[in-house]
């Protein structure tokens, strides 16, 4: 440990100062980045659960050590950790294609809350370093991550009228070493002939593109369309 946290790990009026408006400066940093970046929880919501944070952790150590209250230091601590899901929660989405958005946003929210309860409990290294490498995680690894080669996903959809349409073009999926992750059917027999749409997830597992499957769709009887769907957000 640093010696020269010694002095500040007491609850006094000094140290309490010093531990928010740390909270307000780390928080603030993280959240600076993140509205930046057009995010929905920003500067002030991450000021705001580090200060809580803090707060309620210092409240705990008050309330056991100057009080002498029975009550479990850690009990405090443990509903400000529960109650950040919730918060972190709202941030994120759920796209039509099965993709997350906002996770990082909602793990940053979590990391800011717990950076507050070591504020507030004193341990000065662990906060500083913890804010330090989630600001370096925020601001740099983003770029590293968005030049990571991802295997491709396609949200197909499929009308056709030949029941078989479908066993061929899924058996063509295997033949090409794509993965199939969600298959929905729906039927209807407002035609003549009933006429079937079937939305498939698909991820490649060699970096290939819809061409080959498209190309192949296009030999058989009985497709009405075949095409990539748009991505639509969903809550």
């Amino acid at each position: 440990m640093i010696h020269l946290f010694d002095g500040l790990r007491d609850i006094t009026l000094l140290s309490v100062l010093i531990r928010m408006l740390l909270a307000f400066l780390f928080g603030g940093l993280i959240g600076l980045e993140r509205s930046y970046k057009n995010r929905p929880a920003g500067f002030r919501t991450h000021i705001l659960v580090c200060l809580g944070a803090t707060a309620i952790s210092m409240t705990g150590i008050y309330l056991a050590v100057n009080r002498q209250f029975p009550t479990d230091l850690s009990r405090l601590g443990a509903q400000v950790v529960s109650g950040l899901g919730f918060i972190g929660g709202g941030t994120i989405i759920v796209t039509k294609q099965k993709s997350i958005k906002g996770l990082t946003t909602a793990a940053g929210l979590w990391a800011t809350g717990i950076i507050g309860l070591a504020l507030g409990a004193g341990f000065f290294e662990g906060a500083i370093l913890a804010a330090a490498l989630v600001l370096i995680a925020e601001l740099y690894l983003a770029d590293i991550g968005s030049k990571l080669k991802r295997k491709p996903e396609f949200h197909v959809s499929l009308r056709y009228q030949d029941k078989e349409v479908l066993d061929q073009i899924l058996r063509c999926c295997k033949d090409n070493r794509f993965a199939i992750h969600n298959l929905q059917v729906h039927g209807s027999c407002e035609a003549e002939q009933p006429i079937y749409t079937a939305l498939v997830d698909l991820r490649s597992r060699k970096f290939s593109t819809l061409d080959v499957l498209t190309d192949y769709v296009k030999t058989l009887d009985g497709v009405l369309s075949f095409g990539e769907e748009e991505e639509k957000e969903v809550w």
